[in-house]
């Protein structure tokens, strides 16, 4: 499947692994994959984000996915619903951190017991689905080739942190295919 990744596609897994590298994580999940599209300038996928406001705000999007990792997966819409039920999120994680220590709701770190390879950082379920998804996109489209905007397309509209944290900041899947297709007309046929 590689081989019909573009380059900007394959420098955002590369980049997805570094970013997994730097926060210590053996596993690149979907939120490192969103990470290096954020990092990307002059490629359809950093337009998409750019034209929906999200380019700028890179920083805000980092901080909504490392508080999503330190309540469990949970997005900022999921502590709303949960607040609306009389639950607060907020104190729950702080009292499991103030017994079992900070990030233990995260599950990033570690691989159960299964030794990793030397240099090599395995993927997550679900961020072999968001690469799946992009060659679904890619066929969805009639292209040939998977792009970043394939990758973002994935994300947005897959389950998981990465989409929970693209909604929170005005990223649908409906938008892009707006944005980057012009109407989501989609090969339907």
């Amino acid at each position: 499947m590689f081989e019909r990744f573009t380059k900007d596609a394959r420098d955002v897994v590369t980049g997805a692994v570094e970013h997994a590298e730097r926060a210590g994580d053996e596993r690149v999940d979907e939120g490192h994959l969103l990470l290096a599209l954020l990092d990307r300038n002059g490629s359809r996928g950093s337009f998409g984000l750019a034209a929906l406001g999200l380019a700028e705000r890179r920083e805000a999007v980092a901080a909504s996915l490392a508080a999503a990792r330190r309540r469990g997966g949970l997005t900022g819409p999921d502590v709303e619903a949960l607040s609306g039920l009389g639950i607060d999120l907020d104190e729950i994680v702080s009292r499991v951190e103030a017994t079992h220590g900070a990030g233990a709701l995260e599950s990033r770190k570690g691989l159960g017991g299964r030794r990793k390879l030397r240099g090599h950082r395995p993927f997550t379920r679900g961020a072999k689905s968001v690469l799946e998804q992009s060659l679904r996109g890619a066929l969805a489209h009639r292209e040939r080739h998977i792009g970043d905007e394939h990758l973002l397309l994935a994300l947005a509209g897959g389950p998981g942190i990465a989409s929970g944290v693209l909604a929170e900041h005005g990223v649908t899947p409906e938008a892009l295919e707006r944005v980057l297709w012009g109407g989501g007309e989609a090969a339907a046929s």
